[in-house]
């Protein structure tokens, strides 16, 4: 077998390899939290936006509140499961990332709130838990907007 820069040199365009495991089972859980979502009667807005090394796993309006949900996937329960993923540094990040999508989308008159989803792979199904209103952001990160947002 032609190593993958030989490969691009010659021009052999066979398809890449399969994604590792983890990838796998964090995309089927971010799908199954936007169905979860959706579900509920949110409407997705939008999935894995991205502003340079931020993101946001899933956008949503929920009425005239835009969601930003967190979806975080495990494959186990050890070291704490996904809630235990969702560290402060995490939340801090998600906070910026929501400030990034609010100016890109001119929404800084949209309510909003913060949601995670929590999947936990079970043997062949995936267990989802929907936690609204999960964390806040600290009124430091942008005092510079309307005061009904959380922070």
């Amino acid at each position: 077998m032609k190593p993958r820069w030989l490969q691009a040199l010659l021009g052999d365009r066979r398809e890449p390899d399969a994604a590792p495991a983890h990838l796998c089972l964090g995309r089927s859980g971010e799908e199954a939290a936007r169905r979860l979502l959706e579900r509920s009667g949110m409407q997705p807005l939008d999935c894995n936006w991205r502003s340079g090394r931020l993101e946001l796993d899933i956008v949503c309006r929920d009425g005239d509140t835009i969601v930003f949900v967190e979806v975080k996937t495990r494959s186990t329960a050890t070291h704490g499961g996904p809630a235990a993923a969702l560290t402060l540094a995490k939340q801090r990040t998600l906070c910026r990332a929501a400030r990034a999508w609010l100016a890109a989308h001119d929404a800084w008159s949209s309510p909003c709130r913060f949601d995670v989803v929590c999947v936990l792979r079970e043997g062949d199904s995936l267990h989802l838990e929907h936690y609204r209103h999960a964390f806040e952001c600290e009124p430091t990160v942008d005092s510079g907007h309307a005061a009904w947002q959380p922070w």
